[in-house]
């Protein structure tokens, strides 16, 4: 197997007192889609935030594509090709579809002409929106905003955190549908998702959080056959 774009080895983090990751150790292999499950409070968004720079871990290696990342600029991060779509989508309201898309590309000194025309090709309904500003679109247009934003960056990696939350059903399987064709065409995908059916689904792997800490790892496919899985997370 070849070397993980993203490899975590005992990473911990702390909150004041709190211990919300307890040294967990999980690998991502590129071109794949993973996912973090987990109930509210296991850690799941800490992790990404350490990964993204917005928080330091209090120990524990975070290596993408051969570098140690941990204590490195969320900017630098982000210009190696990591890039985080954040729970509660974070739009700008009163900026346009397209000064939104511009602002994911901040960073870049290159003509961003193609990549405006590749998103586009991806969320059509923003296409026809652009000149509208971003707080007026409805929640599935802004969750569409959102990742179409951090693929401005062209991320080799692109992390979501919850991006179904809130929306209807029909919305929610058109944001999982856009995930698989993310990856498709060559982005690995980490995903937090409380719709653990929906994530296990679309997953490759997936690891499930318990209070901070690792409880079960498999394939989505064998975590969805899980007895445990399926009473704690699926209802079932």
């Amino acid at each position: 197997m070849n070397e993980p774009i993203l490899s975590i080895r005992d990473l911990k983090v702390n909150y004041g007192g709190i211990e919300a990751v307890k040294g967990i150790s999980f690998d991502v292999q590129e071109g794949s889609i993973v996912t973090l499950i987990g109930a509210n409070g296991a850690g799941k968004s800490s992790t990404l935030r350490a990964i993204a720079g917005l928080v330091k871990p209090a120990s524990g290696r975070i290596v993408f594509r051969g570098d140690d990342i941990v204590g490195v600029d969320t900017s630098v991060i982000v210009r190696k090709g990591v890039t985080l779509v954040p729970e509660g989508r974070r739009i700008f309201p009163d900026l346009t579809v397209l000064e939104n898309l511009r602002v994911g590309a901040y960073l870049r000194r290159d003509d961003i002409s193609e990549d405006i025309n590749w998103v586009y090709d991806l969320f059509p309904r923003l296409k026809d929106r652009s000149w509208q500003a971003g707080g007026t679109l409805s929640g599935g247009e802004q969750q569409m905003l959102a990742v179409a934003r951090a693929l401005m960056s062209r991320p080799k990696l692109i992390m979501m955190d919850e991006p179904s939350l809130g929306l209807a059903p029909l919305v929610v399987k058109g944001i999982f549908e856009i995930i698989r064709e993310i990856n498709a065409q060559g982005v690995t995908v980490l995903l937090i998702e409380q719709n653990a059916n929906m994530a296990l689904k679309t997953a490759d792997y997936a690891y499930v959080l318990e209070t901070g800490r690792i409880g079960l790892s498999g394939t989505g496919r064998a975590l969805l056959a899980d007895e445990n899985v399926k009473r704690a997370y699926l209802g079932s």
